[in-house]
């Protein structure tokens, strides 16, 4: 068992994310050489994937090289939602949970990533309790409880992010927290967590003033209320959004890096982190790295983001 060295949140604000688990570039590139680019971007948290115990283990080893340079792994574990029952769920997560941890004591773990979009009832927006189906949230539920439960069986004093949600969809993190659920019904299991995960992206505008079919929305505001630092741990440039450069001034603009900077006192945010590190190869998600999936070839985001935090110290 290998266990993490605590870093403090003051110096947590920048990171990235990155997909050792899920080859492409990161196969190509050594963890050492990931470290190096890291650190000379100023990046100290590195958001990994992981969903399985190969994966687990594999992350563990990443973790433990980057640790020693001063850049933070924490694992987000991925399942889906297909169960039968909310038990089959939490126990799924459990075991999940219980693997990761006993792979690597993490300062964090993420407990799912932006499974609130499958729990959706179709094209909603996401902050009404009806916007989503009640037998998915159960079970969504189920694997978020399962996860945590199986982490702390482990390692008692890990701190929990929510998994990241994105957009508009907050009533779902709301209905955790209450113990609440779609149908209405209430006085259900409450869960708890340390910090709460939110994604934005350039196609979704002001995250302050956010409009969908129900109007206008304070996303930032909304999750304030939940009463948890937050992390933006996915931001990002769709790379339909123009030039290499033009997404590279987006990325540090008045409606991404420049906004959470100004705002992050407001609204208690602890950090945020880049997507990605690397393009994503053909037949991904596409290139939305600093660097190309060559994993050596900085972008001009690259020099736009490390200029940036060297600007503008946390």
């Amino acid at each position: 068992m290998v266990t993490s060295v605590p870093a403090s949140t003051a110096k947590l604000f920048y990171g990235a994310n990155g997909h050792n688990n899920e080859g492409g570039a990161y196969d190509i590139s050594s963890t050492a050489l990931q470290l190096q680019q890291l650190q000379d971007l100023g990046a100290k948290l590195y958001r990994n994937e992981v969903f399985s115990q190969s994966s687990a283990t594999k992350l563990a080893t990443v973790a433990q090289t980057m640790a020693a340079g001063g850049v933070t792994v924490y694992p987000v574990m991925l399942m889906g939602l297909d169960f039968n029952s909310e038990s089959d769920a939490y126990a799924a997560g459990f075991a999940l949970g219980q693997q990761t941890a006993n792979s690597y004591h993490y300062p964090y773990y993420e407990v799912t990533n932006e499974l609130e979009t499958d729990a959706l009832t179709g094209n909603v927006d996401g902050v009404y309790p009806s916007h989503f189906d009640n037998t998915k949230f159960t079970h969504a539920r189920g694997v978020i409880r399962g996860m945590i439960a199986g982490v702390k069986s482990v390692d008692a004093s890990a701190k929990i992010i929510m998994g990241g949600g994105g957009w508009l969809h907050y009533a779902f993190d709301q209905m955790l927290a209450s113990g609440t659920q779609p149908d209405g019904s209430t006085g259900h299991e409450t869960v708890d967590w340390d910090i709460t995960a939110w994604h934005w992206y350039s196609d979704m505008g002001d995250i302050t003033n956010a409009c969908g079919g129900t109007g206008c929305h304070n996303v930032l505001a909304a999750l304030k209320q939940l009463g948890k630092p937050i992390w933006i741990n996915e931001f990002g440039v769709r790379p339909w959004y123009g030039s290499d450069q033009q997404v590279a001034t987006y990325l540090i603009g008045s409606l991404m890096m420049a906004q959470f900077v100004s705002l992050a006192s407001t609204y208690n945010i602890q950090s945020i982190q880049t997507y990605e590190l690397y393009d994503d190869p053909a037949g991904g998600e596409g290139p939305y790295g600093l660097l190309k999936n060559d994993g050596i070839t900085p972008k001009a985001g690259y020099a736009a983001f490390k200029q940036f935090v060297a600007a503008n110290p946390r």
